[in-house]
């Protein structure tokens, strides 16, 4: 899909999509056969939402990849995305930045709203869109830069930080402000007692579990207000696992987290509320995780905690 892309308007058609699935979906093996119910789909919680998608529909060429998908997320709270491989939660999480823009062969229909704002309208600032609603990959992907530069690269290239040549020829560049903006992020990143002696070092010395903070801190850096996070941890050894669930729980005091996790149990432990996709694009169930993970609705959704499939 090619930037910018005009929403399409859906709200008069196929309303009941998520909740009429017919019984011709193909499944993976193992997974009972059943009608997705509106109710399972329906989370209600107090305040506006801070992200909410309508009917939206993701192809990569002629795989259909999402199917329907509509769900509002929280403001400052971590929402889990769970399903096995190949199910859309990524897709998913790419469409809430427009991250799926940069892939040639997607096409994204429907609407995502952040404040109730269309992201997917013309005249959309991307940049500005990725600013609000941050990004971590699964990977940790620090730039071959020192810690400090790469805590300090968004805010430069934002311009929160004036750093030009006339900046520094007339004696006014903001260092002050730059050493604030590394401090405050790495402490937020739960880094700043690990680095805060070798912020010249290069990142890539890091270990991997610091790295994945360290980007996590290059995100905040950019005073985000939303952070998706794709995997952030399924690389990581259990230390440094235990280190970003407790630093997720954190951020969500502030920060609208959405999290995509292969890990159940670690889905359990640190989310607000549990998004389940499953075979074909579709979200089956949605709503508060203890409720997911005690009781839930779908007979799949159930087949799926306990291992019968995935």
């Amino acid at each position: 899909m090619s930037e910018p892309v005009t929403s399409a308007d859906t709200e008069n058609s196929t309303q009941t999509t998520q909740s009429t699935q017919s019984t011709e979906r193909s499944t993976v093996s193992g997974e009972t056969d059943e009608r997705i119910q509106q109710s399972w789909l329906d989370y209600d919680f107090e305040g506006e939402p801070k992200l909410a998608s309508k009917e939206l529909d993701v192809h990569y060429g002629s795989d259909h990849a999402l199917k329907g998908i509509s769900m509002e997320i929280p403001k400052e709270s971590v929402t889990a995305l769970i399903g096995p491989s190949g199910c859309g939660k990524s897709t998913f999480l790419r469409c809430l930045n427009r991250m799926n823009d940069r892939i040639k062969a997607a096409n994204v229909d429907g609407s995502v709203t952040l404040d109730g704002e269309e992201i997917y309208q013309d005249g959309v600032n991307l940049v500005e869109l990725r600013k609000r609603v941050g990004m971590v990959f699964q990977a940790p992907n620090p730039f071959p830069k020192s810690i400090r530069d790469n805590i300090a690269y968004g805010p430069r290239k934002h311009g929160d930080i004036d750093t030009g040549l006339l900046a520094r020829l007339s004696g006014r560049k903001d260092q002050k402000k730059e050493d604030e903006i590394v401090e405050r992020s790495l402490k937020q990143a739960a880094l700043w007692d690990e680095v805060k002696n070798r912020l010249d070092d290069n990142a890539l010395g890091l270990s991997g579990g610091q790295q994945q903070r360290l980007c996590i801190a290059r995100c905040l850096a950019t005073d985000p207000e939303v952070i998706l996070m794709d995997e952030p941890a399924s690389a990581l050894d259990p230390i440094a696992t235990s280190k970003i669930e407790d630093l997720i729980a954190d951020l969500a005091e502030n920060y609208t987290v959405v999290v995509v996790t292969h890990n159940m149990q670690q889905a359990a432990r640190i989310s607000d509320q549990t998004a389940v996709f499953l075979t074909g694009g579709e979200l089956v169930e949605y709503g508060d995780t203890d409720k997911i993970f005690e009781s839930p609705e779908s007979q799949r959704v159930e087949d799926y905690i306990t291992g019968k499939f995935g």
